[in-house]
């Protein structure tokens, strides 16, 4: 059973940066958007760009992203020959498990791949907010007869340093590769995105595997050893909306940017559409004396107070004379009445009693409201 094409979804990231939004589930897993999971989006790329053999590598707390994938049904990614199918880490003949870099983890997957027999690989970050074609960016490689094509994006030259940056040619060439850069040439950031000619590739996985000095990484290893050997490496530009949602703050930014009326087409789009396990659940319910203002308020809620530029995921009680502002309330949450919620994430399933005041303006970042610090505000309501 021989496949053009493999995917591999790099999805076991700890994700500390994100606080208590990942304490107990992978960073894919984390609710987004009002009915998502952010591994949504790469999922759905898959199957928009017809590629249905894809490899998801898991690894901290996998049990909710487990059971969210599932078979693969939402994707259409259930289909016999090949599909979706979930690896985890196992113990090889020295008692080794967890993967020790991003290509480590492919390296310990190669039986997976090599079953289909593919010319190319898809390698891919379950972290990211973003929609693209990858057929495109594969016609681009077959054009350039490319070894290796990076997809990039620009970003604000002063934040480069916190990407891998690729210097080019005028023809997109890559002559050199800057992991995190404290003084970058350029702007193209690597989006995590690569096309391998699968052969290439698995040539220099296992000849990195028996390197004691590797970091078994892709920007770090693999990729400035395939430039050193002057292999044919390209970028490929993408112009889209794409955003790393690593920080609270990125992931709070890019919920915001939903709300905003072209990146709210995000979710909309019938050519390309963001696909999700859909919950039977009743219409929101609002109430007579509540307000909405520039907000996404899911099914199965049930509003009785304001709500202003906030998304409020399903099944949420917002009690009377509550204002909700420049927040992000996961499901399954109940506000009490009175409240007043500003630039705060609630985390799923938490309750906030009558008369509590959070106001994440008062910190770096927006607050994250969660089992670990809930008594100290609902201990503090009048």
């Amino acid at each position: 059973m021989s496949k053009e094409v493999v995917g591999m979804l790099l999805a076991g990231g700890k994700g500390t940066r994100l606080g208590q939004l990942t304490k107990n589930i992978a960073k894919p897993a984390v609710p987004f958007g009002g009915k998502y999971r952010i591994i949504d989006f790469t999922l759905s790329n898959l199957s928009n760009s017809d590629i249905d053999t894809v490899g998801v590598l898991v690894q901290y707390a996998p049990l909710m992203l487990n059971r969210h994938i599932g078979m693969g049904k939402p994707w259409s990614l259930d289909v016999q020959d090949g599909g979706v199918t979930v690896l985890a880490p196992f113990a090889d003949q020295t008692g080794a498990s967890w993967f020790e870099g991003t290509a480590d983890a492919i390296t310990k997957n190669i039986h997976f791949i090599d079953q289909y027999d593919p010319e190319y690989l898809l390698i891919l970050s379950g972290d990211h907010i973003y929609q693209m074609d990858y057929r495109k960016m594969l016609d681009f490689h077959k054009e350039k007869q490319a070894d290796v094509t990076i997809s990039v994006i620009e970003v604000p030259i002063e934040e480069a340093s916190r990407f891998g940056i690729l210097n080019t040619e005028e023809d997109l060439k890559i002559y050199e590769f800057d992991e995190k850069p404290k003084v970058p040439k350029n702007n193209l950031a690597s989006m995590g995105i690569y096309i391998f000619n699968w052969k290439t590739l698995r040539a220099y996985l296992l000849e990195d595997e028996k390197d004691s000095n590797s970091e078994h990484d892709f920007g770090n290893d693999i990729i400035p050893k395939m430039l050193n050997d002057q292999k044919l490496m390209y970028a490929y530009r993408f112009d889209g909306y794409w955003k790393d949602v690593g920080t609270i703050q990125s992931y709070w930014e890019a919920t915001m940017d939903l709300l905003k009326e072209d990146l709210g087409q995000l979710l909309n789009s019938k050519s390309w559409p963001t696909y999700s396990h859909e919950a039977n659940l009743p219409p929101q319910f609002i109430g007579e004396t509540a307000s909405l203002s520039d907000s996404l308020i899911c099914p199965g809620s049930m509003i009785l107070g304001h709500i202003k530029h906030s998304v409020i995921f399903s099944e949420v009680t917002v009690g009377q004379n509550s204002v909700v502002e420049d927040s992000i309330i996961h499901p399954e949450v109940v506000i009490g009445e009175g409240c007043t919620i500003k630039k705060a994430i609630i985390m799923e399933g938490i309750n906030i009693d009558n008369d509590v005041v959070i106001d994440g303006n008062q910190y770096d970042e927006p607050i994250v409201i969660g089992p670990d610090n809930i008594n100290e505000f609902n201990k503090g309501a009048k």
